[in-house]
């Protein structure tokens, strides 16, 4: 059977445009459902399509999961020169939803949102995906409580033994460190650290380290969590950015004290283990499923007893995902030689330091190029 036409469904308002595609609530003319329609950017096609938007499309169907959103039909224009992913309209992403509540959420909600977001993450990588852009702006909540995880266009399925792949993946902010250091073989580890910046945010209502490149970024996260060093990473003087660069030392781990008595201190133990430096130590979201944070008082809520919120995608004004926070990764020096599946990103700004000059050096903030 052949793709629906777009015509089928009535456009309500465009609720999102970001880096992949622009997303519009929609009205199905046959069955009067209200969904969100996802129309793929086209302009950077490998053989009439783009290869991002095949992918996209490719993991979502293999991975649906009731904390994931669900891809319903994909859907063409008129002249077949546009494609659409239709998917189930989910009332609110947490990134626009957070900036427009008084109050933070409860440790009770907070504990559902956190389960929600892991069990979605755990069947990811049972199904050999990595998502490669977790943060609040990707994460959407229904009116009945439910969370689900969005937009797929950096997300890949990986293997045993790993190959290298782009380090420049992940919203700076939820960026890990490994990633920052210039390491090319990665694996889920990635997606756990930013789930613990994510569950930071949900506590503290802001990013947890906002940094303004990777340099300013690394040099946050060192600030609170101290510097790593061989000894609790082993590797890491190995990292190609560690031998370009000497950090400033910071011996201690000061991320308690953001937290303070809001926290307790079985969440701030799995929050660490979320932030843990070393990607081989770094809890799984499996392991995470089964901390004792998630059984002391206060109980995760029931979804269903979630509070709700006037919805910002039923308004007419258009949500831009690159808003106050980074955008996602587009590229880097080096990204299109890296491998042909990750090769049709445009490339920017990433992290590269031009070694031509012997003898340059370069200070920063909280840190040295050693050339």
């Amino acid at each position: 059977m052949g793709c629906r036409n777009v015509e089928e469904f009535s456009c309500l308002n465009r609720i999102e445009e970001g880096t992949y595609g622009v997303v519009y609530r929609a009205k199905d003319k046959k069955t009067g459902e209200i969904v969100a329609l996802k129309r793929l950017k086209m302009e950077k096609e490998k053989e009439g399509f783009p290869i991002t938007s095949l992918r996209e499309i490719n993991t979502l169907l293999k991975a649906q999961h009731p904390n994931i959103v669900t891809v319903r039909e994909i859907v063409v224009g008129s002249n077949m020169d546009k494609i659409y992913i239709v998917m189930d309209y989910v009332e609110h992403d947490l990134k626009s939803l957070m900036e427009t509540m008084k109050q933070p959420f409860l440790v009770g909600e907070t504990k559902t949102l956190l389960i929600q977001l892991l069990r979605a993450v755990q069947h990811l990588h049972d199904n050999w995906i990595l998502h490669r852009d977790l943060k609040t702006s990707n994460l959407l909540l229904s009116h009945k409580g439910i969370l689900k995880v969005g937009d797929f266009g950096l997300a890949r399925e990986y293997g045993s033994p790993l190959k290298p792949y782009t380090p420049i993946v992940v919203t700076l902010w939820y960026r890990a460190p490994e990633l920052l250091l210039g390491v090319k073989e990665y694996s889920t580890h990635i997606d756990l650290w930013s789930v613990g910046c994510i569950f930071a945010e949900f506590l503290t209502m802001k990013p947890l380290w906002s940094g303004k490149s990777e340099i300013d970024q690394l040099n946050k996260i060192f600030k609170d969590l101290g510097t790593p060093s061989e000894r609790i990473w082993p590797g890491y003087n190995e990292l190609p950015a560690v031998k370009k660069c000497t950090f400033a030392e910071y011996p201690y781990n000061n991320l308690r004290s953001r937290f303070g008595a809001y926290l307790s201190d079985l969440g701030f133990e799995l929050l660490n283990k979320f932030l843990t430096y070393c990607p081989s130590k770094r809890i799984t979201a499996e392991d995470a499923l089964k901390h004792e944070f998630f059984r002391e008082s206060p109980q995760p809520v029931d979804p269903s007893m979630f509070p709700t919120w006037p919805a910002k995608s039923e308004q007419t004004t258009t949500r831009v995902k690159r808003g106050s926070s980074p955008r996602p990764p587009e590229g880097g020096l080096g990204y299109a030689q890296q491998l042909a599946e990750d090769g049709d990103i445009e490339p920017g700004l990433g992290f590269h330091f031009n070694t031509s000059q012997q003898g340059v050096s370069a200070k920063g903030a909280g840190f040295n190029l050693k050339f």
